[in-house]
């Protein structure tokens, strides 16, 4: 598989791709849900609720992993897998961090759209919010513009006479 270059993984982490975050339910059955995620050198933000069950489901079991995947023109997939520890604002202050998630999302590098940042920014600080930060033990950056088939699947193509 194609892995993706530095420089194109770093420019993909900036942009804003809804992730697909999974955690575990107490019986160990996965539960999956988008999320608006920051990436930074010490690991991966994502905002949440304490009344969201996902939120619940990682206060409860730390394990997790997100899925980050777009089509063009900067087709890809990448994939974090660690724990995650939580963030409350009671002891550590989120809203930094929340407003980059909101200016992100919802300001799409378009200053245009600041005054709707704000909006959303205030309408987050009514709601009872905490941070939690991944940090990947493994991850997985494929860059899909220049994907050819996994090594083994080429070779049995060519063993059999299917590849061009």
């Amino acid at each position: 598989m194609p892995r993706m270059k530095p420089d194109v993984l770093q420019e993909y982490l900036e942009q804003p791709y809804v992730g697909v975050i999974a955690t575990l339910r107490k019986d160990g059955m996965p539960y999956t849900v988008p999320v608006w995620w920051l990436w930074k050198p010490d690991g991966i933000w994502i905002t949440g609720t304490y009344n969201r069950v996902w939120c619940k489901q990682l206060l409860n079991d730390p394990r997790a992993s997100l899925c980050i995947e777009s089509g063009p023109p900067m087709t890809g997939h990448v994939e974090f897998d660690g724990r995650v520890t939580a963030y409350h604002k009671d002891t550590f202050d989120i809203w930094p961090i929340s407003k980059e998630l909101a200016t992100k999302y919802v300001g799409r590098g378009e200053p245009a759209n600041a005054e709707a940042v704000e909006k959303f920014f205030a309408n987050m600080q009514t709601e009872p919010r905490l941070l939690f930060k991944l940090v990947p033990e493994a991850s997985r950056a494929i860059d899909m513009r220049v994907y050819r088939g996994k090594r083994a699947d080429r070779e049995f193509q060519e063993s059999r006479g299917d590849a061009e």
